[in-house]
């Protein structure tokens, strides 16, 4: 069974492990728990057979939506969880008054980018050497 819950501070160390066994510049235990704290910002968990499986947050920027961290844990890729974590996540900015939302990406990434083209986000532009480890440009995406 899948839940997808609000992330809380006891969770931030195991959502960091997640993010650098995924990421080549993950985001702290620290940027976590500030984002966990901050009143404009929304982040969630997805929990499966008991385990933290992903993370999505969203920050809430003059009322629009900017997508932070999208993550699944490897062994929960696949099944569906970063799209129910979007979806859940989507919802719940419209309900915390967000309108448009926003996002980055690889340009590499075609997994992701076919997930958040399926949920209604278009590319619109390009940041040139936005990433490093590798050195790469992200998409940026909206849904408008």
């Amino acid at each position: 069974m899948l839940l997808i819950r609000e992330m809380e501070v006891a969770d931030v160390e195991a959502v960091s492990k997640i993010e650098s066994e995924a990421f080549s510049m993950p985001w702290s235990a620290r940027d976590f728990l500030e984002m966990v704290e901050a009143d404009y910002a929304y982040y969630y968990v997805a929990e499966a057979d008991g385990n933290l499986a992903g993370c999505c947050g969203i920050r809430n920027m003059a009322g629009e939506g900017e997508i932070t961290n999208v993550v699944v844990a490897a062994d929960y890729r696949k099944k569906g969880i970063g799209r129910k974590m979007m979806e859940y996540m989507l919802e719940r900015a419209k309900e915390n008054g967000m309108g448009d939302c926003t996002l980055e990406v690889r340009v590499s990434n075609q997994p992701a980018i076919r997930l958040y083209e399926s949920l209604g986000f278009k590319g619109e532009g390009v940041r040139p050497g936005f990433y490093d480890k590798p050195k790469e440009d992200a998409l940026i995406m909206w849904k408008r």
